[in-house]
């Protein structure tokens, strides 16, 4: 191997190193709080769809792609919005449409953590895709990942920042990586902040860990069929935005999820993997 070559493989190592880093991922989100900043994570949800995606059919109303209020994954009981509507813990925030048409509905919830006696800000921005593109909001939610797709929204008093600079970036749905290719990406134009990530859809740990370890930490993924209801994405974002580590935010994950399915907590901690296995000090 050529010297240039050695010094291209040790750049691109280096490069990845800093992107996978989840020291910097912590650093920047405890740096965010102590500075009183708000912690915000990006969700995309891809409604069920019974006729465009390759899922067991679910009855009508649930399975009805267009229609998020009685969604599987989002207007449902357990469904994203249907969970976080009613949950104590989160204060919904009024929020402008998306201008993109492919979003049927949008969300902004507003929660609290306390760290070491000090009360900090949490924010969640939900966004519901037409079932029928799932493979548009796979494509979006890895493109956020890239750290594209910016912008800012109204919340309350703040103006907070989402997409590409949200603290976490998630997604919900129906696994369409196992019916499609992923999509091909160009080179991202710009830099992702340090940022954790999270796929809640089946088998996801093999299926979107080697698409975000580039960009991201990806924080908390599958190993099986699982249901990707958001007490689980509920348990991930309180326990991560609360200042514990990687495994303390799998085994909330597996907690709930086990409490929520009434499976033993051993099988749920075996469903869900936290690719990045490095702790808070």
């Amino acid at each position: 191997m050529t010297r240039h070559a050695i010094l291209s493989c040790l750049c691109l190592f280096a490069g990845l190193a800093q992107a996978t880093d989840l020291a910097q991922v912590v650093q920047r989100r405890d740096a965010d709080f102590a500075a009183g900043q708000p912690l915000v994570a990006h969700v995309v949800v891809a409604l069920c769809d019974n006729v465009h995606q390759g899922i067991v059919p679910v009855p009508a109303a649930l399975g009805d792609g267009a229609n998020p209020k009685s969604n599987l994954y989002w207007g449902a009981l357990y469904g994203v919005r249907g969970w976080f509507q009613r949950a104590s813990a989160w204060k919904p925030l009024p929020v402008a449409p998306s201008k993109d048409p492919r979003v049927l509905d949008r969300v902004l919830y507003r929660g609290e953590v306390i760290r070491d006696g000090r009360r900090g800000e949490v924010f969640v921005l939900a966004e519901a895709w037409k079932g029928e593109s799932i493979g548009d909001a796979i494509r979006y939610f890895l493109e956020i990942n890239r750290g594209e797709h910016v912008d800012s929204v109204r919340a309350g008093e703040r103006q907070i920042e989402i997409g590409g600079r949200a603290h976490l970036v998630a997604f919900v749905g129906h696994n369409g990586l196992m019916d499609f290719a992923a999509p091909t990406l160009p080179r991202s134009p710009v830099q992702a902040p340090p940022h954790a990530s999270a796929v809640l859809a089946c088998i996801s740990d093999s299926y979107f860990t080697p698409l975000l370890r580039d960009h991201s930490s990806p924080l908390l993924m599958t190993t099986g069929l699982m249901a990707p209801e958001a007490y689980t994405l509920d348990a991930a974002i309180t326990a991560w935005f609360s200042g514990q580590g990687s495994d303390a935010v799998r085994r909330a994950a597996a907690g709930a999820y086990a409490h929520y399915q009434r499976i033993p907590e051993r099988a749920a901690l075996q469903l869900f993997r936290s690719p990045v296995s490095a702790e808070l000090p």
